[in-house]
């Protein structure tokens, strides 16, 4: 079948790796991709992503049977929906059923109503009124901008002060509406379910780190490195979170008419009395699905397939029993301002022997790959153990000539118990 994949990220790039391999796969076409994307797909250019009639017609016009959407945003804008319209399957929730991610108060209120565990939490549209909330309740307290926010929506607020700041710049920022929960203790971890309305499917955890620097240091960020699996969601907690909270919101889904198809991202807090709800994305995480992805050894296009069109019972996913590590290289500066342009070298040199260099943020000035974006490289890595991949990984990203980038050493330091210097080669 003809396949088109819309992104541009590591995300994207680790997706287009493993579909390429289906032998379903007839034409690949990816927008608006970038150029580790380019090696698997042919580039589609010059149609925005919020151009659901522009892309509707492309595809009509290229035989396209299945459409891939890798970021959130067009999927809570309704591309789906569109796609449908024009009789084309793809792979993603219909705006109904995203709003899961794009609303974190939608979220909260469906988890209230069918007994999902979760955080306690209230929602405001006035800072003075959060404000109130937030000095009545005190702190540790945890405040989220509701809408899509790219994973840096989020502040835990260890005292009021901070809390009330965190609620100011929300509102400051344009913001219409704003969440304070309760702060729960425990670890986190990310699960990863494909839904096709109430059939689920667990498909892979992962264990991410949001501060930009080593250590848990520093400012949040999309992510700054993965890896999977996360040994602390024993299976007996997998199974557990399958049963108390994936399956019921699918269930309540259908039960409001608006069915969800696709991944099913959840992030836990795994407390002292089970697995609750921190909050849900409505795709594949970034970088989550770079280590996902070289642990499945499956046939990924058939399984997305079978999720968008309804036929996921029965469909047992296949995996590697190796653990697989990604180390995010990011722009100086990153997650705030950052220069672009710099020459990347080295990437062939790193990957092979059990690595990829899945690229996010880059393009193509003439012969030479420049930096084009916060993060760059998700350099990945598999190994017997997660020590092996780790220590894989570092060694490649050693290999990897770009001055005006930067890395956390410390990736995989929960599951490892330490947060020794990494070798770099």
């Amino acid at each position: 079948m003809n396949v088109l994949l819309l992104g541009s990220g590591g995300r994207e790039h680790a997706l287009a790796w493993k579909l390429a391999q289906s032998p379903q796969m007839g034409q690949f076409y990816a927008l608006p991709g970038n150029p580790g994307i380019a090696e698997h797909a042919d580039i589609i250019e010059g149609i925005p992503l919020s151009a659901h009639d522009m892309l509707v017609t492309w595809c009509k016009d290229h035989g396209i049977a299945f459409v891939v959407v890798g970021p959130e945003a067009p999927l809570v804008a309704g591309l789906v929906d569109r796609l449908a319209q024009a009789g084309i399957t793809a792979f993603g929730p219909t705006a109904a059923a995203a709003r899961l991610e794009g609303s974190k108060l939608f979220t909260k209120e469906l988890c209230k109503a069918n007994g999902i565990p979760t955080a306690a939490y209230a929602g405001f549209t006035d800072a003075a009124s959060a404000i109130a909330y937030v000095e009545a309740e005190g702190a540790p307290i945890v405040v989220k901008a509701d809408g899509l926010m790219a994973g840096k929506g989020v502040v835990v607020a260890l005292t009021v002060e901070e809390a009330v700041t965190a609620v100011e710049q929300v509102f400051a920022g344009g913001g219409t509406e704003v969440l304070i929960e309760e702060f729960m203790e425990g670890e986190e971890a990310s699960l990863f379910a494909l839904v096709d309305g109430e059939t689920v499917l667990a498909f892979g955890s992962a264990q991410d780190h949001k501060r930009a620097f080593d250590g848990d240091l520093g400012p949040n960020t999309g992510g700054m490195g993965a890896y999977s699996p996360a040994p602390v969601l024993t299976p007996e907690l997998e199974e557990r979170a399958m049963r108390e909270i994936i399956a019921p919101t699918a269930k309540a889904m259908v039960a409001a008419g608006t069915p969800y198809r696709g991944v099913l991202y959840a992030g836990l807090m795994l407390t002292k009395a089970g697995p609750k709800l921190v909050e849900y994305n409505c795709r594949f995480g970034d970088p989550e699905c770079q280590v996902l992805m070289p642990r499945f050894s499956g046939d990924l296009l058939e399984v997305l397939h079978a999720t968008a069109t309804g036929r996921l019972a029965g469909v047992t996913p296949r995996w590697s029993a190796d653990s697989a590590i990604t180390v995010v290289y990011a722009s100086k500066g990153y997650p705030g301002p950052h220069p672009n342009g710099s020459e990347i070298k080295g990437i062939a040199n790193a990957s092979g022997d059990g690595v990829l260099v899945f690229q996010a943020g880059t393009k193509r000035m003439g012969n030479a790959l420049v930096s084009n974006g916060g993060r760059v490289l998700a350099v990945t890595a598999t190994g017997a153990d997660l020590a092996a991949a780790r220590d894989r990984a570092y060694a490649a990203i050693g290999r990897i000539g770009w001055p005006d980038g930067f890395y956390r050493t410390d990736i995989g330091w929960r599951a490892l118990g330490v947060k020794p210097p990494c070798p770099k080669a």
